[in-house]
């Protein structure tokens, strides 16, 4: 079999269908087009992407024989309203074989994921799930979050439903198992023990009071809980409290006990008991007023790792089962699949999926729907709670629209706002100056869309607010113009919301008329009188201005859309200036790499030494030539 990894199992090279067509939807040309590539269409495994006449994907999908499953689009009486609709801007359409049914399963969720075409079924929440990491490249491995690719060499454990479930646990394992979380350079630099040692959160290896076996066999019990063996931990900390107290070791045995207590509130934060279960994963699906959710629970190690809801997108007209089935081939593109995987509903390609999964990750994967027993009520848990979770959603879209339309109503717009960029800019001083943008919408805040600016241009003069606010709207449109000039891509804001007063308004709308861009609605937010919350004055262009009633759900609502872009805009400036904390001035100058840093700080000791080193002195470093120590004392002495 071939690998599911290769990069070359895929012949896209040997399979590309071209048909022209206009940008006008038309069902004729678009089962012409489909018709043409149905003749040389072969009946083996594949995947086939429908593009319309400017080669934007609009579907990805999968078929056992290529031939016959786009046959089936043109015969139009057959289709959905949503499959005709499709079909009528299809023009082109790019067909890729596969050596096997599973292979071009995993093909199909990699391809949505990169193009996330409008016509499939869409995992929206793209964030990477968060891991426990105990690492096992030091003598004394560190407990750590993880997020992101997996490439430190340790054991992973999760996912996690959310950063949250991962702190609190982490900070009951310090607790119970003693674990260091420091990063290795602090560890080797300590001479006595810190802060966590003191508050009985960590054994202090770092300085000797705990040596490389007793600190194994801590990392061992660890493994053994996250493993799923808590009982065995449980039993050996029970143990070990009694021979302390039999010995009248009372304080040593009221560390056990404390130890004991981490444990026990670990196993009470189980929302579900999932004992005897391993690893597995646990998926249920609630429909209602076409709207979906689907709920996951995360068990590993018999232990419930927490919960998430997720609303997946382009759902109309879709049956169920097919979109439990796209959601999690979408699913496990970032998160490895466990053992099993327990559903509320059968799936017709279930056996599929599984094949697929375990060829990826590679491990016998099932998926089956519990019948009975304990996994049946861990089933109708996820059920009920993705029906509280959908109810929940569908009554904030209700109040979202409604503010929308009143939104409109206020600022007389043409109607409710698809697209809302909010703008603030966060310094200090004028300092580590960065500008944000925040997006939000009908389904709320679009924290996928989220940009930051970092304020360089030589002309905006360090704490100017209003020549800020110019260069990050002149970016901002600038960049629309070039990627998306012809508004098609649902880029291009219908409301900018300016955190600000009429300076800032005047700055926006000179960026507008500059870009020649007069359709785009502009207001911008003051605190008001005294600058108290519920006083907030709405500048409008052309000098008009309004207020609304402090208890205005309108008013809440825009206060939330300028509190979201001054977070946002804060924290950006917070790590700017974090980073700016930790920057060495070496690192600036031309032609100085880290091992020459290396040499001058090893040589002069500190970063302002170098700095105010005479040209005979930097000469005298190790590894640095005359030509280099000119070039550095240049550097930092330039000459008037």
């Amino acid at each position: 079999m071939t690998d599911p990894t290769s990069p070359n199992r895929f012949n896209e090279e040997n399979a590309t269908y071209t048909v022209r067509g206009t940008d006008k939807p038309d069902l004729e040309a678009g089962v012409a087009a489909i018709r043409n590539v149905v003749r040389t269409l072969p009946t083996r495994p594949g995947v086939y992407r429908m593009l319309d006449a400017r080669g934007e994907v609009l579907y990805v999908g999968k078929a056992r024989a290529l031939r016959n499953r786009v046959t089936n689009y043109t015969q139009v009486s057959r289709l959905t309203k949503r499959l005709q609709r499709m079909v009528a801007q299809t023009r082109d359409m790019l067909i890729v074989t596969t050596n096997t049914e599973a292979e071009a399963l995993l093909l199909e969720a990699q391809l949505i994921k990169r193009y996330r075409p409008p016509y499939n079924v869409l995992l929206r929440d793209d964030k990477s799930f968060p891991f426990i990491l105990l690492r096992e490249d030091h003598a004394f491995p560190r407990v750590q979050k993880h997020r992101g690719a997996r490439r430190a060499k340790g054991q992973y454990y999760g996912p996690f439903a959310s950063a949250g479930s991962v702190t609190r646990t982490l900070n009951a394992l310090q607790k119970l198992f003693l674990l260091r979380s420091c990063s290795d350079s602090f560890f080797a630099n300590r001479s006595r023990p810190c802060l966590l040692y003191q508050i009985k959160r960590c054994s202090a290896p770092c300085v000797g009071r705990i040596d490389a076996d007793g600190y194994a066999e801590l990392v061992g019990d660890a493994k053994d809980f996250l493993g799923g063996k808590s009982t065995k931990v449980q039993a050996k900390l029970g143990g070990l409290m009694s021979v302390a107290a039999e010995r009248q070791d009372y304080e040593l045995a009221a560390v056990y006990r404390d130890r004991l207590r981490a444990l026990t509130f670990i196993q009470g934060t189980q929302t579900i008991h999932a004992e005897g279960l391993g690893d597995a994963d646990i998926f249920a699906l609630a429909c209602k007023e076409g709207a979906m959710c689907i709920q996951a629970f995360f068990i590993r190690g018999g232990n419930n790792w927490g919960h998430r809801s997720f609303f997946p997108a382009h759902t109309n007209e879709v049956p169920e089962d097919e979109v439990l089935t796209s959601f999690l081939t979408q699913f496990y593109e970032e998160v490895p699949p466990p053992k099993q995987i327990l559903l509320d509903r059968p799936l017709a390609e279930a056996a599929l999926l599984g094949e697929a999964l375990g060829e990826r990750a590679g491990h016998r994967v099932i998926l089956r729907v519990p019948q009975r027993g304990a996994h049946i009520r861990m089933i109708r848990q996820a059920k009920r709670n993705a029906e509280e979770a959908l109810d929940r959603r569908l009554a904030e879209t209700s109040t979202q629209h409604r503010n929308l339309r009143a939104l409109a109503e206020l600022f007389e717009l043409e109607g409710p706002p698809e697209r809302i960029e909010v703008y603030d800019n966060s310094h200090i001083m004028g300092t580590n100056s960065v500008g944000a943008m925040i997006v939000a919408g009908p389904e709320g805040f679009r924290k996928n869309a989220y940009r930051k600016f970092n304020i360089k241009r030589a002309e905006t003069a360090p704490g100017d607010d209003f020549a800020m606010m110019r260069e990050v709207l002149s970016r901002r449109f600038a960049r629309l113009e070039k990627e998306d000039p012809d508004r098609s891509k649902g880029d291009w804001p219908s409301l900018l919301l300016i955190d600000g007063g009429k300076g800032q308004l005047s700055a926006v709308c000179e960026v507008l008329e500059d870009a020649g861009v007069h359709d785009v609605p502009v207001v911008a937010i003051s605190k008001g009188p005294d600058r108290n919350a519920g006083r907030e004055v709405f500048h409008l262009p052309g000098g008009r201005e309004t207020t609304l009633p402090p208890n205005d759900p309108v008013l809440f609502y825009l206060q939330r859309l300028r509190d979201e872009a001054h977070r946002f805009a804060i924290g950006a400036h917070r790590t700017k200036r974090a980073k700016s904390f930790a920057a060495n001035p070496l690192d600036e100058v031309p032609g100085i790499g880290p091992s020459r840093k290396r040499a001058l700080l090893m040589h002069f000791g500190t970063a302002r030494a170098v700095k105010g080193a005479a040209l005979e002195d930097l000469e005298k470093a190790p590894g640095i030539s005359k030509t280099m120590a000119r070039g550095i004392y240049d550097y930092f002495h330039p000459r008037g």
